[in-house]
């Protein structure tokens, strides 16, 4: 019977989402997450650098393709055992490729176009093609197929990309990226085999929702570093100590806001709805617009904390308060993931912000992020009220496209 049991262990070992639950995320995927953290910071430096609209969508793309190749990777270790070997070796090559992209980031759309693009088709074609070798099962290794065939058609984009130039080759990798993203969306369609069918699988929610929280938590770790790399040349300057104050309390309540309630209910959500696998992507989508709003809001920081009484130009005045609207917006997202619907005090909070852009260009960037703060303030206050008031139960919404 021993031998029995073990020979089971063994085969369920080999299929996507067999976990004995809760499991927890490995170290290999702790080690690849900062990765993460360096790369945030070369965005950072190259939107401080690029401060306008091409800068900020230039910014967004290279965004976009990074969390690709994490979002993708956490799905895969939440589909296999993280600790088997092959998945590791996986893992850790993806790492170096990730690294290598960090490093081109500053320079991605000009002289580092090639790295950029080259690693990043390298890296998503090796990773499936290494699960089909190594994956599992036929239905893993058929889900792996239709993956390399998406990944394909998207290299093409990518590496046109690195033979054009200027705004070319920023609407090359717009059609790439936007390829990677519906192919997700569609379940990976791919002609003889049809879609996916990952939306009707069963996954490991308390590895999955830990691993948007690492993330998050990550992007936030980003945003405390780079204010406290920015503010040390300046010593304690009176109003440098003061800009610091409020990016560490727009930080905090951005954290308060994220946590109290749905990120806490998250993987209760996933377990009790009908498709958990449908409210983990979305609640995915709400992450990768929460970390863009995050890593908004630290560019935010560092204006503040560097030039705290300047002029609030109208760029400024964007990333000061468009990087708490964009977390807002994501954490909308994360209510419906959760609840089915939205509180209220995320389109106010949106609102009330949109308001202040008019009215903010006559005060200077640090009183500009002081106003963001009392709205976030307010924000998280009317969380917990209404929280002791009027206490709700998890209510994921249903995937009205099935499982495909």
């Amino acid at each position: 019977m021993g031998q029995i049991y073990m020979a089971m262990r063994g085969a369920a070992a080999e299929l996507p989402g067999s976990r004995e639950p809760p499991q927890r995320a490995g170290f290999v995927e702790l080690l690849f997450d900062v990765v993460l953290v360096f790369a945030l910071t070369r965005l950072s430096d190259r939107l401080v650098a690029h401060l306008n609209w091409h800068g900020f969508y230039s910014a967004m793309v290279l965004t976009l393709a990074l969390w690709w190749l994490w979002y993708r990777m956490a799905w895969t270790t939440n589909r296999y055992d993280p600790t088997r070997p092959m998945i590791q070796v996986m893992v850790i090559v993806t790492m170096l490729g990730a690294l290598l992209m960090a490093a081109a980031l500053p320079a991605a759309f000009e002289a580092y176009a090639a790295v950029f693009a080259g690693v990043y088709v390298a890296v998503q074609v090796f990773r499936h093609l290494w699960l089909v070798l190594f994956g599992g099962d036929g239905y893993a290794r058929g889900v792996s197929i239709r993956i390399v065939f998406w990944s394909c058609i998207s290299a093409v984009p990518w590496i046109a990309g690195i033979f054009a130039a200027g705004g070319l080759r920023l609407a090359c990798w717009t059609v790439a990226v936007l390829v990677d993203y519906a192919a997700g969306v569609l379940d990976f369609p791919t002609p003889w085999l049809g879609r996916a069918g990952l939306r009707g699988q069963p996954i490991a929610e308390e590895h999955l929702t830990e691993r948007y929280r690492q993330v998050l938590i990550i992007a936030f770790g980003e945003t405390i570093l780079t204010s406290g790399i920015q503010i040390s040349p300046y010593g304690f300057q009176s109003e440098r100590t003061a800009a610091l104050l409020v990016a560490f309390v727009i930080t905090v309540l951005l954290w308060q806001i994220y946590y109290y309630r749905a990120g806490e209910l998250l993987p209760t959500a996933i377990a009790s709805s009908r498709r958990p696998a449908y409210v983990g992507e979305l609640a995915s989508y709400a992450h990768l617009v929460m970390v863009i709003g995050v890593a908004v809001s630290s560019v935010g920081d560092r204006l503040i904390i560097a030039q705290p009484f300047d002029k609030s130009t109208l760029s400024r005045i964007m990333v000061i308060l468009g990087g708490p609207a964009l977390f807002l917006a994501g954490r909308a997202m994360l209510d419906y993931a959760a609840f089915s619907r939205v509180s209220w005090s995320r389109p106010i909070g949106l609102v009330l912000l949109a308001v202040l852009v008019p009215v903010v260009h006559v005060l200077p960037p640090l009183l500009v992020a002081l106003a963001a703060a009392v709205v976030l303030a307010g924000i998280a206050t009317s969380n917990a009220i209404s929280w002791r008031l009027f206490p709700r139960e998890t209510a994921p919404p249903s995937d009205v496209r099935g499982g495909s």
